[in-house]
């Protein structure tokens, strides 16, 4: 195994909700797990949508093993006051690939800076505390295409590896589709490098 390859990461197992209110301000928080920030566009269109009386759809999401591709929106509340609080939370538990979405329904009363960053953090968290966080390993996908001659070699070597195979074809050029931790993709693919004949194709 490669220990220079960061691949493990904490993310959400599946979808939850949570709440919170204060002063008649009713903030409703949806929690996503994603995988590309077009899953961020569709849940929020279906927010939005939703939930179309609503005043304000705030979210923030992290993408990416270590959590580098991020961004929040306050939506029209002042400055700092929401997106950040919720990005906040997504730090806090140390999650990635997660989409947080928190809707705010006005009571009258406004609720000040601080008191926007309480309620919003705290429906954040709610959400994040009624699901399941899991520890997952980025993979690493490719097939592999081979003469049925060498069939033996490459099922010696995958037996040795144990990858995850998928969309098997088995003919005059077998192909199988493989799926690795990230961190023991490299090792995988230099020992199948070594059987003649072999191609591997990064499309799955």
């Amino acid at each position: 195994m490669d220990e220079t390859v960061t691949d493990r990461f904490r993310t959400l197992a599946s979808t939850s909700e949570g709440s919170y209110k204060e002063k008649g301000s009713k903030f409703l928080a949806f929690a996503f797990p994603i995988n590309t920030e077009d899953e961020v566009k569709e849940h929020l269109k279906e927010l939005r949508k939703k939930y179309y009386d609503a005043r304000h759809h705030v979210y923030a999401f992290k993408l990416g093993t270590q959590g580098d591709i991020y961004r929040c929106s306050d939506d029209g509340e002042p400055s700092n006051s929401s997106g950040p609080p919720v990005l906040g939370q997504l730090n806090s538990y140390n999650l990635t690939n997660v989409l947080i979405v928190v809707i705010r329904y006005f009571g009258g009363t406004k609720l000040g800076v601080s008191g926007l960053i309480n309620a919003y953090r705290t429906a954040a968290a709610d959400a994040i505390e009624n699901n399941t966080i899991e520890e997952r390993f980025e993979q690493d996908r490719f097939t592999i295409a081979f003469g049925y001659t060498v069939m033996n070699d490459v099922m010696r070597i995958l037996k040795d590896e144990n990858p995850e195979q998928s969309n098997q074809q088995f003919d005059n050029t077998c192909r199988i589709t493989l799926s690795i931790r990230k961190s023991e993709g490299q090792g995988l693919r230099v020992r199948l490098a070594e059987v003649e004949g072999l191609r591997i194709d990064e499309k799955v």
